[in-house]
């Protein structure tokens, strides 16, 4: 798992540089022909892990309900995005990666409820869904590079 977290860390570092280069204004512009934003793809990424990875294994979420409905899948951007809300996402970013890594190390995640992404991916353990976390984040961070081609 260790060349897992690497990965996932290091997938963090690029959409954390790619965010710090743009304005608020920016983050939150939806170009024409899209359905969501910058700001919305981040939440999107942490709402799914957390999903993907807690919830399913029975756990309780390390963020709000609130966030989770905003950014879960198949919402969209309905508001602007706030720089203080930026700055929670780019702090979760880290501080989330963190601890899951924690505890997956002191085991616990104990169970899993099998999952199958929409995607196709069938998901039968934690550590399978952390693994596919790191391919869901690399989609969402090809519709990031072709968002900001357009704001």
């Amino acid at each position: 798992m260790e060349q897992t977290f690497k990965i996932w860390e290091t997938s963090r570092k690029i959409y954390l540089k790619l965010i710090e280069s743009y304005s608020i204004e920016q983050l939150n512009k939806i170009p024409e022909g899209f359905s969501n934003n910058l700001i919305w793809n981040l939440g999107h990424i942490i709402v799914s892990q957390q999903g993907l990875v807690y919830r399913l294994s029975g756990l309780p979420v390390n963020v709000s309900e609130e966030m989770t409905n905003k950014y879960k899948n198949g919402s969209k951007p309905t508001c602007n995005t706030t720089q203080e809300e930026v700055d929670e996402l780019k702090s979760l970013l880290f501080s989330l990666l963190e601890q899951t890594k924690k505890d997956y190390a002191s085991g616990k995640f104990t169970t899993y409820n099998e999952y199958t992404t929409g995607t196709g991916f069938h998901l039968a353990s934690t550590k399978e869904a952390i693994e596919f976390n790191n391919y869901h984040e690399g989609i969402h961070l090809g519709f990031m590079m072709n968002i900001r081609k357009f704001i």
